[in-house]
């Protein structure tokens, strides 16, 4: 081989290798700008910074961990590390790697029906979460992702059109869900999965944290493939009431596990952040400023919540008339068509009376001081008893407001729309001989939600309503004229265990014998100012299935009547305050005469 032809091979090595160099160096350089781009991109979500190269890494090696509370979908939140969003497909994505954690581990169980109810209301199938897995290695295939710093949480919003829905399904859930977890702070992003848009309340949803929320339609905004570094997903349903019958009709759930206490902490920190500041709580309690004087002296005050378009009241003028004169109080009226929400919270948080025709906007009596009274009305037909979310609501231990409804009696003081479409109460759709049914009928009967006309038809009719009728039931319904300036919240302290119950026995003759029972008082009412305290004794004859009971002021008690001798019998003692609030029974007693 001649030195020229060594000497052009060398030449092409070298001329390759810098070639392959330079390749190598502008596919290093694109990563690095794709990278680059891609960290602007999750940096345009949020404040935060974020290591980009690193949390890819993570993602690759580590691949997306779960671990979940509640023991089934109805119940359950999980926490998730680089849970991740794919917006082609619409669907949530969870990579697997060898260390991948996934708890509970449910397998196909996970799909029957779901993981967990991605909103507040429980069950219903258009609120299920669940999510597709693939191999961490399958990220080499797919667009580079668009990490979320923040953490997040997922839900969906229930029905944002509806001020009720808004309150009791979205922000007292989200409020709550937020105070369980320590990261949810002030400082999460809400992401919002249900396809809705914004809303005419989503400025309510910006009070539950200082950063945008997010809507399911922005995230093609981001690109095709989004991974949130650490989210929550899921809703708490402690703070729901009511149940909107889906499966049966509607009314109070089963099992309430709120209080008037949390509903009021949740409503004045939202009142706080409107700005709105409650004229009660201006001064310190117990202060006897002058400020105070003069706050006494205040007049006590109506709202009447004014409607514009459907379920009017068609004397409204008449009514504020005869209310400003039976109670003496100034009446104002309100209405959300019309004024800033913020506006209408102000108000109704002085207010001594709230009246309304039933609709979402009662809801806006969780911010009615203590002491006041809620005035419900209802259409021609329609039967208060079958509808209660705000006297669920009003009637929740520690809101301490009183609740009377009112219905239309006379069928000549009401207006109905036929013609109407079927959504806002119109029947004529419908076979001329089920018109004329749903025409003459005097009760809608009960139902299940949501699209029943007869029960569309009669409560968007509009009302004359009937004065003298109204105020016989004030009359009859408030138990106390409605005091907000005097009015403190109701004692919801239960006593502990009685201390050291012990029993005694004695037998008098053959048929004759006596049982004494003495207790400690609980310890915790030393601490305490209670007005009534009583105790509940309960004594089961052993292998007997019935039990007597016995309610006494004092803190032992000697028993003879049927009580035999030599017979063993089983005792509980527990503690009573203000006559509903109990507490635990003591361990029991085992008694022989």
């Amino acid at each position: 081989m001649s030195v020229g032809a060594l000497l052009n091979g060398l030449l092409v090595s070298v001329v390759a290798a810098l070639l392959w160099k330079y390749s190598k160096l502008s596919e290093h350089a694109a990563s690095l700008e794709e990278e680059l781009h891609l960290t602007r991109q999750s940096q345009e979500l949020s404040e935060a910074r974020i290591d980009y190269h690193a949390a890819l890494l993570a993602l690759q090696e580590h691949g997306t961990r779960m671990v979940c509370t509640g023991k089934m979908h109805t119940d359950r939140i999980c926490r998730f590390d680089y849970l991740c969003y794919c917006s082609e497909a619409e669907e949530f994505v969870f990579f697997y790697s060898n260390s991948s954690v996934m708890l509970p581990n449910l397998g196909p169980r996970r799909f029957q029906p779901a993981l967990l109810d991605l909103s507040s209301v429980e069950d219903h199938n258009t609120q299920y979460f669940n999510f597709l897995e693939l191999p961490a290695g399958a990220l080499k295939f797919m667009p580079k992702p668009v990490f979320v710093p923040d953490v997040t949480l997922i839900l969906n919003r229930f029905n944002p059109d509806n001020l009720m829905h808004v309150f009791h399904d979205d922000l007292l859930p989200a409020f709550y869900t937020m105070k369980q977890y320590l990261d949810l702070d002030d400082e999460a992003r809400l992401v919002f999965m249900e396809g809705w848009g914004e809303g005419p309340y989503f400025d309510l949803y910006r009070l539950l944290s200082g950063k945008q929320p997010l809507l399911k339609e922005q995230l093609k905004n981001f690109g095709k493939l989004m991974c949130f570094t650490k989210s929550y997903v899921g809703l708490s349903k402690m703070t729901t009431w009511y149940q909107y019958g889906f499966v049966q009709p509607q009314g109070p759930k089963a099992n309430i596990l709120v209080s008037g206490n949390e509903v009021r902490q949740f409503a004045k920190i939202m009142m706080a952040r409107m700005n709105i500041t409650r004229q009660e709580e201006a001064a310190k309690e117990g202060e006897d400023t002058e400020e105070e004087k003069e706050k006494e002296k205040r007049e006590d005050y109506i709202v009447v919540f004014s409607r514009s378009t459907t379920r009017l009241i068609l004397n409204e003028a008449e009514l504020i008339m005869a209310l400003a004169q039976e109670f003496q109080m100034r009446v104002f009226t309100v209405s959300l068509e019309e004024q800033s929400f913020a506006s209408i919270v102000q108000v109704i948080s002085g207010a001594s009376m709230l009246f309304s025709m039933h609709g979402a906007q009662l809801v806006t009596s969780l911010f009615l001081p203590r002491g006041a009274a809620v005035v419900e009305l209802f259409p021609y037909a329609v039967n208060p008893e079958q509808y209660t979310p705000y006297k669920t609501l009003a009637s929740l231990p520690g809101m301490d407001l009183q609740y009377v409804s009112w219905r239309n009696s006379m069928e000549e003081n009401t207006v109905t729309h036929p013609d109407r479409p079927w959504d806002q109460g119109g029947i004529v759709h419908l076979e001329k001989e089920e018109q004329e049914r749903i025409q003459a009928s005097k009760d809608v009967p009960r139902h299940l939600c949501c699209r029943n006309p007869e029960w569309l038809f009669r409560i968007y009719q509009d009302t004359l309503v009937d004065i003298p009728s109204l105020l016989e039931v004030l009359k009859e319904g408030l138990k106390t004229r409605p005091n907000v300036k005097k009015n403190k919240a109701a004692s919801t302290v239960h006593p502990g265990r009685v201390r050291e119950p012990q029993c005694q026995t004695s037998v008098q003759a053959t048929n004759e014998a006596k049982l004494t029972v003495s207790w400690q008082i609980p310890w915790n009412l030393k601490f305490l100012k209670v007005r009534e305290v009583k105790y509940e004794v309960w004594i089961q004859e052993q292998g007997e299935n019935t039990y007597m009971p016995y309610i006494l002021p004092q803190l032992n008690y000697t028993f003879s009547e049927n009580i035999k001798p030599f017979t063993t019998y089983l005792v509980w003692v527990r503690c009573i305050f203000n006559k509903n609030l109990l507490g635990p029974f003591a361990d029991v007693l085992m008694c022989r005469t």
